[in-house]
């Protein structure tokens, strides 16, 4: 499935602040909970798991 420009936006968005493009993506869920959590533990498995949830959805 290509990238649209708000795809784009969000990977951005999630390479500076993990939590909020999962929160663009999904909302208050339980994604955001685990991202906030692997973003307070590590900063780069913050990032992964953000663009890991707005390329799947």
């Amino acid at each position: 499935m290509p990238a649209t420009c708000s795809d784009i936006i969000k990977i951005i968005f999630a390479i500076i602040l993990p939590p909020l493009g999962v929160f663009l993506e999904r909302g208050c869920s339980s994604s955001l909970l685990l991202n906030i959590l692997l973003t307070i533990l590590g900063y780069i498995p913050g990032i992964i798991h953000a663009v890991y949830v707005i390329a799947r959805y």
